[in-house]
């Protein structure tokens, strides 16, 4: 298991001054590369290697978001392997109690050919495997159900990339989360990564409410889905 504390800044909070969803995401990604790096198997074992590791799922569950000002403690720890995939749990803790709990499923990628590539053996024995976190694991899929509304479209700019060159994971929940209606509380979330979205392409928003649910697909010009976002009050 890998953790680190932090307090929560002003810059993460959000009108309500908790902890925003969008910066929980962060912490998470966060964690993760900071262990790599740590670890010594993060961008300068990647990149010569023409690797990287992209974000497949997302399974976050919030019991409560910690407020301004409050120290917490946020960790990770891999748990399975199969092939190009690996699936890492996160949590963050307040008062050693852990208040949001999370799924994430990772492909590796190799660069130049943009297909996945299977996990080295010596990726494998670095990172080796932790005991999951206890939650409730949903399936990966999907299911997009609801009363369609098209929103209007909007371009990728250069502040919506990584380094990798394409829309950051949070940013697509930044993105998607603007769509919510007011006070929609947000409980849960998952969010299943499709296609790559890269500088100038134009992201269309279709949104789907029924009650306690809200889901926002964000779709190239051809609706074909970059990302598919759930989320549950």
């Amino acid at each position: 298991m890998y953790h680190f504390s932090s307090r929560v800044r002003f810059s993460e909070t959000n009108e309500k001054k908790e902890l925003a969803l969008t910066a929980v995401v962060d912490y998470f990604q966060d964690c993760s590369t900071f262990q790599t790096e740590d670890l010594e198997v993060g961008f300068s074992y990647l990149e010569p290697r023409g690797l990287t590791w992209v974000l497949s799922y997302w399974q976050i569950v919030i019991e409560e978001y910690p407020k301004l000002g409050e120290e917490i403690r946020i960790g990770t720890l891999p748990y399975d392997f199969k092939s190009f995939l690996g699936r890492r749990n996160f949590f963050l803790e307040k008062e050693g109690r852990k208040i949001i709990k999370a799924d994430s499923l990772w492909t590796l990628l190799d660069l130049k050919a943009m297909r996945p590539v299977k996990i080295p053996g010596e990726l494998l024995e670095v990172y080796g495997k932790e005991e999951k976190l206890e939650m409730e694991y949903l399936p990966r899929k999907i299911p997009v159900v609801g009363k369609e509304k098209e929103e209007n479209p909007l371009k990728i700019e250069k502040h919506h990339l990584d380094c990798n060159g394409h829309v950051n994971n949070g940013q697509y929940i930044k993105i998607a989360g603007s769509f919510l209606p007011e006070e929609f509380m947000v409980k849960q979330l998952r969010a299943e990564y499709k296609k790559q979205a890269h500088l100038g392409d134009m992201i269309i928003p279709y949104c789907y409410e029924q009650e306690k649910q809200f889901i926002v697909v964000l779709c190239n010009e051809q609706k074909e889905p970059y990302v598919v976002i759930e989320y549950k009050q």
